[in-house]
């Protein structure tokens, strides 16, 4: 059996392994979707009448606005349990027991990656599915949402690798799972839930250029028909920095930890 063979084998040994205890504990799974949901409900019952108003709509016109940032605040709601996944994983000896055994040591993290993947479009799909239940009617047809799902796969794919990156730095999954916590404010201060022109200059810059809110208009774009402008591209970039830097760190930390 070559290397890659025998890494992809190893790698898929270690996705079941994730998926069982996602199957296994399905609060956890379902924990992802609980905040975004409750901010949907928060933003569209309570605060929807007048953000409606004030985007030049109603509220079900907000429905439609707030729906791509709740499903980036999914996402990164994904990143949390990730990080806190792979840190009781470091912390709790299972990862020094894989270490002498014959497994490929990309396998651990890879196996990681592809579960926690599997399982955030998972509760993106239950938070999409509860938003149409609301109200929410996306403009999108068939092509519109193949590329939708081709952007979360993208952006779940750079956030999760970040999130194994904050798991492994991570000393205890205590602190593992307050790491993460400001990716899931960063859609809120984008245009998420409100036009970033509402904001005071300064935030407004801020806003403007996070790597968020390109992907949140790439979303509104294709889910409502609203201009992506440059927003893609934007959003492909940062989403493959992201990765990037998050794979670096990631692999350079748990071979740190290894060589201890």
């Amino acid at each position: 059996m070559s290397a890659l063979s025998h890494a992809a084998s190893d790698s898929a040994t270690m996705l079941r392994r994730n998926l069982r205890h996602a199957l296994r504990y399905p609060s956890l799974t379902l924990s992802v979707a609980g905040l975004p949901i409750i901010f949907l409900l928060l933003f569209v019952y309570v605060f929807g009448g007048a953000l409606g108003t004030g985007i030049g709509g109603s509220r079900a016109q907000y429905l439609d606005y707030l729906v791509p940032g709740i499903i980036l605040m999914t996402v990164a709601s994904g990143s949390l349990m990730t990080a806190v996944a792979v840190s009781v994983d470091v912390t709790e000896g299972i990862i020094d027991r894989f270490r002498t055994m014959a497994i490929s040591r990309a396998s651990l993290l890879t196996g990681h990656v592809i579960g926690s993947l599997i399982t955030t479009m998972f509760s993106t799909a239950l938070v999409i599915g509860f938003a149409l239940a609301l109200g929410f009617r996306p403009d999108a047809g068939p092509v519109e949402w193949i590329a939708t799902i081709g952007v979360l796969l993208m952006v779940t794919f750079a956030l999760t690798w970040l999130a194994v990156a904050l798991g492994v730095f991570a000393k205890s999954p205590e602190s593992a799972s307050n790491l993460p916590l400001p990716l899931q404010l960063l859609p809120m201060i984008g245009s998420g839930f409100v036009p970033t022109g509402s904001m005071p200059a300064g935030l407004r810059w801020f806003a403007e250029y996070q790597p968020f809110t390109p992907v949140i208009e790439t979303l509104r774009g294709l889910l409502m028909g609203t201009p992506i402008g440059h927003s893609a591209v934007t959003s492909a970039a940062w989403c493959a920095g992201i990765a990037l830097v998050g794979y670096v760190w990631a692999k350079t930390r748990f071979n740190r930890n290894r060589a201890r």
